[in-house]
């Protein structure tokens, strides 16, 4: 189980928010680049970014705060990154400088051709990112429900071409409250490519509940509030993962 710290961006700075209410941010660092090192010495193999304003806006917000980011850990584990992807240029443009998979949400959900298109052009570095309420798909930083079913688009998106599906359910994200471990394991279930769990892990236990389901398809877990606010030791809960399943 590769567990997964994540670093929101709004304004440049490291906060997490509740629900993806960009009016309810707790800001946790002044320095993204300096808490990328932190998660890469803590023993991170991987690092989930959010460009916050740019999942709302649609445009690249932070990108800045993301090169620093890359100039500090690019090469030595990947980084992936999501919000504001909705071209063809700016993903060039981010795995040029060192990204190593993009996440494609919104847009994917709006227009199905554009991540089409982006697997076929950069295969293996593309993930989709379907963030869901009640099995329905959300789009543009939450603030729209579709009628969308998860499971249906997630397979669809499937047969583009994509190499994960990140899965987030809203209603918890943020919130402490634990994962979604039925509804995550049921997508997981229906595909063939891997499942990221995404949304409120609050604590070890969490970890262990995922750990059980892994063989169901659930490559990893992003990691968020748990860590920021000290309820979740991230060496202590890889080292705990990897003792689960070897």
């Amino acid at each position: 189980m590769l567990l997964i710290p994540a670093i929101d961006l709004k304004d440049g700075r490291c906060v997490r928010l509740r629900q993806g209410d960009m009016q309810d941010a707790t800001v946790f660092s002044e320095d993204p680049a300096a808490m990328a090192r932190n998660w890469l010495e803590q023993g991170a193999r991987r690092l989930h970014l959010v460009d916050l304003n740019g999942a709302v806006t649609g445009k690249p917000r932070n990108e800045s705060a993301i090169r620093a980011i890359l100039d500090e850990i690019a090469g030595r584990i990947p980084v992936q990154l999501g919000g504001g992807i909705r071209d063809l240029d700016t993903i060039e443009r981010y795995l040029d400088g060192g990204l190593s998979y993009v996440i494609v949400g919104t847009a994917a959900v709006k227009n199905p051709g554009f991540l089409h298109d982006a697997c076929s052009a950069f295969p293996g570095q593309v993930i989709v990112g379907l963030d869901a309420k009640d099995g329905r798909v959300a789009t543009d930083g939450w603030s729209k429900v579709t009628k969308h079913d998860v499971v249906d688009l997630a397979r669809k998106f499937e047969d583009y071409g994509v190499e994960a599906v990140i899965y987030t359910d809203i209603g918890r994200d943020g919130m402490l409250t634990g994962v979604n471990i039925e509804a995550t394991v049921r997508l997981a279930q229906a595909l063939r490519v891997p499942v990221i769990a995404s949304g409120g892990v609050a604590d070890i236990n969490d970890v262990d509940k995922l750990c059980a389901v892994e063989d169901e398809g659930i490559e990893g877990a992003i990691l968020g509030r748990a860590l920021y606010e000290g309820r979740l030791d991230f060496a202590a809960a890889q080292t705990r993962a990897d003792e689960l399943n070897g």
